[in-house]
């Protein structure tokens, strides 16, 4: 149960990271100079930007959860998939360049992420 609860937080996580890059850039002229914080409310009260912050909420909860069932030196290294969806999800949806370096340093951080779920303890 415990790893479905990191599963979850990843998930939730991607989710809200990935709504917010949508919103964002339908909306660039809310978080354009200058500054303005009825732009930056009128932003934060998009359905979709409350769903990514609902979301951000649901994975701390999953996480709390998480961790109160494993050593935190076992849960967290699994918090380094979130780069490599990410990375991958954004290349797709936003058309981001996914360049051999930052494949090299993705496959990286996975390898890093196997390795410490290995560890006995």
């Amino acid at each position: 149960m415990a790893y479905l609860f990191v599963a979850l937080t990843i998930l939730l996580t991607v989710y809200g990271q990935l709504v917010l890059k949508w919103q964002v850039g339908v909306y660039p002229h809310l978080i354009s100079q200058p500054f303005s914080l009825q732009n930056i409310a009128t932003l934060l009260l998009k359905p979709w930007v409350i769903s990514a912050f609902a979301a951000a909420f649901g994975a701390s909860l999953c996480w709390m959860a998480a961790i109160s069932k494993l050593p935190l030196s076992r849960a967290y290294p699994f918090m380094a998939v979130n780069f490599f969806l990410v990375a991958l999800l954004a290349s797709w949806l936003f058309r981001e360049h996914l360049d051999a370096y930052k494949i090299a340093g993705t496959a990286i951080i996975m390898v890093g992420v196997l390795v410490l779920s290995r560890s006995v303890g």
